[in-house]
């Protein structure tokens, strides 16, 4: 076989496997599988883009008349809406704001399975941005003891942000399956 004929070969099969993994990164990131919304113990909004999160985390406790709302606060400027929510909200019973550490989403699903355990919890709905669903969900059902349902949201992002997301959670994806614990 020629070196033409190897590096034509090659090239193939890298523009191949290429093709495969945008058609999962867009099924898995882009398009996640996901439960219809239900009734649940309490309502957990993970830290992020708190103004595409918060309102449906909301929106979410008061069509189902869920009492728990747990709220990440990080301090960075994405999730100013939910830190400012907490800052307003502070001392309201059913309210829970914290902080993770470390502040990830390990950080978050550690300190949920803390709240699960001490509030009994048996279900706990997670809303995340649709890009997080599959990480965020493998790695709360991996920590929590109670069943884990979660709501996606839909972000604006332009086709250049949606690729930096399919790269960044199927690294994600993958550091979860290898290391499994919280």
């Amino acid at each position: 076989m020629t070196f033409r004929r190897k590096l034509a070969l090659t090239l193939m099969a890298c523009v191949l496997w290429l093709v495969l993994w945008l058609i999962a990164a867009f099924q898995l990131f882009h398009n996640p599988p996901q439960a219809a919304p239900q009734q649940t113990d309490a309502v957990v909004v993970l830290g992020g883009v708190s103004a595409e999160r918060l309102p449906v985390g909301l929106a979410l406790r008061q069509q189902f008349g869920i009492q728990d709302l747990v709220v990440v606060t990080t301090g960075l400027p994405a999730n100013a809406g939910s830190d400012e929510f907490c800052r307003e909200h502070d001392g309201e019973p059913h309210l829970d704001c914290f902080r993770p550490d470390p502040l990830n989403t390990r950080g978050e699903a550690a300190r949920l399975r803390d709240l699960a355990a001490e509030r009994g919890w048996k279900s706990v709905t997670v809303v995340t941005s649709d890009y997080h669903v599959q990480r965020a969900g493998t790695l709360m059902k991996q920590c929590i003891a109670a069943d884990v349902h979660m709501v996606g949201t839909e972000p604006q992002l332009s086709p250049a942000g949606w690729l930096r997301r399919f790269v960044v959670e199927t690294g994600g994806l993958l550091d979860v399956w290898v290391r499994p614990e919280c």
